[in-house]
Formats: C-alpha cells, structure tokens, sequence
C-alpha cells in the first residue's frame, strides 16, 4: 500500500508540473500580449471613445415592431362594422333627450340612441344609408327630425396600433388587412411596402413605424468552463456596447476564468474569422481603450478557461474512480482485518490485539 501511494503520489507531482508549464490557451495566430504589441490591422477597430454607427437596420425576424396608423381611411363606399365609432347630431328632437356625440356600432351592428329612441342597425350600410335609418327611427318619436352622421373612428384602425411580431416567414401580420413581408427592408423601406399594401383597402394610408425590440442583431459571450462545461450567453446588440459592457452582462470573471480574452468577429465571402485579443488588465486596472473594441452584432466574446483549474479538473476525472478503488480496497482490508483472529473465535476486542 505504501509503494501504491508513492506511485500515486509521483503522478500527481508530473500532473502538476506539466499543468504549469502546458501551452497556453490562445487562437492561432493570435498575439495575447499587451495592447501596444496589436497587429496594425487592429488599430482601425472601433473601440471605445471611437466607436462608429451602425450600418441601416435590417428588419429580420424575430424583431417587434412599433406600427401606428396615422391616416387611415377606408375606400368609399365603406359600410359600418361592429366597432366602428359614428358621430351623430339629430335636430327636431325631444328638447330633454338632445342627441349629440359619439356612438359605438355596438356587437350586433346596433347604435343605441338612448332613451326615448332605442337602437337603430347600421352594420353593413353606408353613411348615408345610416342617416337615413337613424332618421326614420326618430320619425316614430318626433315630427321631421334631422341628422348628420359622420365616421369618427374605425374599428379596424385599432389593429394597426401597437406592437406587431415579424414572424419566421417574414411577414407581418395587420389584422384583418393581411400580411406584408418586411424582411430584409430598412425601416423606411417596410412603411413604404406597409402602405402600399393597406392602399388597396385605404385612402392614401399613412402610418409610422420604428423598431420595438431588436432580437434579430445579437451578439455571444463564451465561457470556457475548464472541463465543467462551457456557458454560452447572448445579449441583444444596440450598436454601443464594448467588450467591458459585454462581460459586465455576465457580472464579470468566473473563477475558472483566465484573463484571455479575444473578439471573434465573422467575415464574409469566404475569408478567415478575424480574432482580435483583449488586455483585460489594461481596460480594467489602466482604462485603457486601445483592446475595448465596439462589439458588433455577430461577435463571440470568448473568455479562456485558467489552464490550471482545468488541468486540475482533467486529474480530477482520472484520479477519482482510483481513489474510489483505493478506498473500497482500504475498506474492504479493515473490515476482514477486524473480523479476522480472536472476533472470529469470539475473543477479545479487536482493537488490543496489537495487529
């Protein structure tokens, strides 16, 4: 058992020597040295106190947009429906029970006039087929009654207020007016092709539109988690943040975490990701900004694993089910140690047998 634990003992000291002395964790081709030491290519990054604007934003799913109908009118003729909101004024009527303002197209298609004069159906007609219904119910009450009736509100212009989800097919839905495809359009752009689409049912229709929630640009921050698994986060990105912003999401450094650190910015048409290293000490302890680069939407922010705690994780895995045997096997040799001699020929304790 002694010669069992020198052995033991021997593998753990090499384990710990190469943990020391391993390679370091770093992209290839990366320099992880201090800030001055940067590739020139880095020094037209953005960075903080030089951070650029963000190119036009790109409408994609699964961003919400902010839509308000500002002019909505329906094509004529436009026939009444539940919900609508009509303004009505009736001379010659009752002196006590005046009508003036505004009445609601109640659910079955009837506008309630109020007492003496009760409901009058103006679902399905025109304005003037209103009025004129609205003037023969009052006739039952008053000699020659007038009245003008106008379109005050649209029910259907309160589906075209709020905030409206663009769906994985690209479209956004506008109630009963359909769908329109904004994907891959400015802001400008999808209010153009929104209004469009509501002309076929609208008069000169105009609405405004901006972005509600943008969840379609983000931007990742990965932890090395030194054998314990890595934890991948993802933030929505505003054009602003910086690498400082960016691990501050997280609430700083995990104790398995190295202070390596490295933007992974992806490239296009085919070239080579450009990995850019950070000088965590400069930003932090100096304020320096040159290595704080402006993170853009499609970054990883990648924090290394400390090689140390992950070497020792790594013996961990291979040491444990050893120790496990050793003590099963220590266990199990005490226990038939104890049982054996005297116990078994029912003598004395055990434990003064001098063994």
């Amino acid at each position: 058992m002694s010669h069992l634990h020198g052995r033991m003992g021997n593998l753990l000291a090499l384990l710990a020597v190469v943990a020391l002395v391993g390679c370091q964790i770093a992209p290839r081709g990366v320099d992880t040295g201090p800030a001055h030491r940067l590739p020139p290519v880095f020094q037209t990054v953005p960075r903080e106190l030089s951070k650029v604007t963000l190119p036009e934003y790109v409408i994609e799913p699964p961003d919400i947009l902010t839509i308000e109908g500002i002019h909505i009118v329906p094509r004529p003729p436009y026939r009444l429906k539940t919900l609508d909101v009509i303004s009505v004024e009736a001379s010659g009527v009752l002196p006590e029970e005046p009508i003036a303002g505004l009445y609601s197209v109640e659910p079955g298609g009837m506008v309630n006039l109020g007492n003496p004069y009760g409901s009058v159906r103006v679902a399905g007609l025109t304005i003037d087929e209103a009025r004129a219904a609205i003037v023969k119910q009052l006739t039952e009450f008053v000699n020659e009654p007038e009245a003008t009736v106008a379109l005050s509100q649209l029910a259907a212009s309160q589906q075209i207020f709020g905030q409206f989800l663009v769906a994985n097919d690209g479209n956004v839905t506008l109630g009963s007016y359909g769908s329109v495809y904004v994907v891959g359009k400015t802001r400008a752009q999808a209010k153009s092709a929104i209004e469009s689409h509501l002309s076929q049912f609208l008069e000169a229709p105009e609405i405004s539109l901006d972005v509600f929630a943008y969840n379609s640009k983000v931007y990742y921050v990965v932890l090395q988690g030194a054998g314990l698994g890595d934890g991948v986060f993802r933030f929505p990105s505003t054009g602003n943040e910086t690498v400082l912003d960016a691990i501050s999401q997280i609430q700083g450094l995990e104790q398995v975490s190295s202070k390596k650190i490295w933007i992974s910015r992806p490239s296009r048409g085919g070239r080579p990701p450009q990995v850019m290293p950070v000088d965590w000490f400069a930003i932090t302890e100096e304020a320096g900004v040159q290595t704080n680069y402006q993170v853009l939407p499609g970054d990883r922010v990648f924090i290394a694993e400390d090689k140390l705690i992950a070497w020792d994780t790594k013996i961990s895995k291979f040491t444990a089910p050893l120790e496990r045997m050793i003590g099963f096997t220590l266990l199990g040799t005490g226990t038939a140690t104890r049982l054996s001699g005297r116990v078994l020929r029912g003598g004395g304790n055990p434990l003064n047998q001098g063994f």
